[in-house]
This record gives structure tokens, sequence and C-alpha cells, in this order.
């Protein structure tokens, strides 16, 4: 895909999710999510053609200047959009689908050492809540919402709504 339409569409991803979002030119100057999504495109374009050193320097720059932490071996899907993203940790395995939405403090983590996926797996159309941790090679269902300071650890259907689940 073009660069200038990914662009575009991820603008357009924020401006139809988020009700706060004033204006194209505000979300692209201001909008840390977008910023942390378009610089891990880039990482992980490192990660994937073996430069891993440039690859993990750039998302720690990244991490420091937007507050989303997001392994530059993650695989991440279009229209996904960040909301608030300070203290988002999305793992090195992690998957997460097309439009999606995460509020802040959203882990994607791991719950073993071992090598191999170890970090969640998030289908399309899901909204993870602020505070929320996903933790384990699980899948959160299609159409899922995840709520606020949720601790998930075994895998959710398709169109679930969980407001509290261990």
């Amino acid at each position: 895909m073009n660069i200038f339409k990914r662009i575009s569409e991820d603008l357009d991803a924020v401006m139809f999710r988020d009700p706060a979002a004033r204006n194209k030119f505000e979300v692209f100057l201001f909008y840390p999510g977008v910023h942390a999504l378009w610089a891990h495109q880039i990482e992980n374009w490192f990660w994937r053609h073996h430069i891993k050193l440039i690859a993990r320097l750039l998302a720690n720059h990244t991490r420091r200047r937007t507050g989303v932490e997001i392994h530059p071996g993650a695989t991440i899907g279009r229209r996904v959009v960040i909301d608030h993203g300070m203290g988002i940790v999305i793992g090195e395995t992690a998957i997460v689908g097309d439009d999606v939405i995460i509020f802040h403090g959203v882990t994607l983590g791991g719950r073993t050492a071992s090598k191999g996926k170890r970090h969640p797996t998030i289908e399309n159309n899901v909204l993870l809540g602020a505070g929320a941790k996903i933790l384990g090679n699980i899948t959160i269902g299609a159409g899922s919402t995840i709520g606020a300071n949720q601790v998930v650890v075994r895998s959710v259907k398709k169109n679930t709504e969980l407001e509290f689940y261990i």
C-alpha cells in the first residue's frame, strides 16, 4: 500500500473512532498512538529483514517519545487506533488485527519465558479497555470488547463483552 494512502487511512480511522479528534491535521501532529504505529511499521520492516539492532534502537526511541512500547517483531493490522497511548505494551509475538481500538495502559504480554508464540492474538474489530492485561498465547475473538482493567488469561470467543473475567 502507498505510504500516503496508509497515512490517510490511519487518520480516517482515528477521526471515525475518537470523538475527541477535531481534525486530521491535529491528529497528524499530536496523537502519540498514531506516531507509535507509523514508527512500528518502519521498525517491523527492519526486524523482518534481520536488521534487529536498528529495529530495537528505533523502537526504544519511539517508546521514550510516545509512551507506547511495541516490540518490532509484533504484527499490527490496519486502521488500529491507540487512544491515549501512554503505558501500552505489545510483546514480540503479539498479533493485532484490523480495526482494533486500544486504550491507555493495555498490555499484550506473555506468561512464559519460553521461545515461540507467547503473546496474544487480537482478532479484527476488538476494543481493549484502559488497563486491560491480555496475557499468554490466547485469542481474543473478532468483535469482542474487553473492559477496563480486566486480566484475561484464557481465549475469548468472538463478539464477547467482558466486564469481569479472570
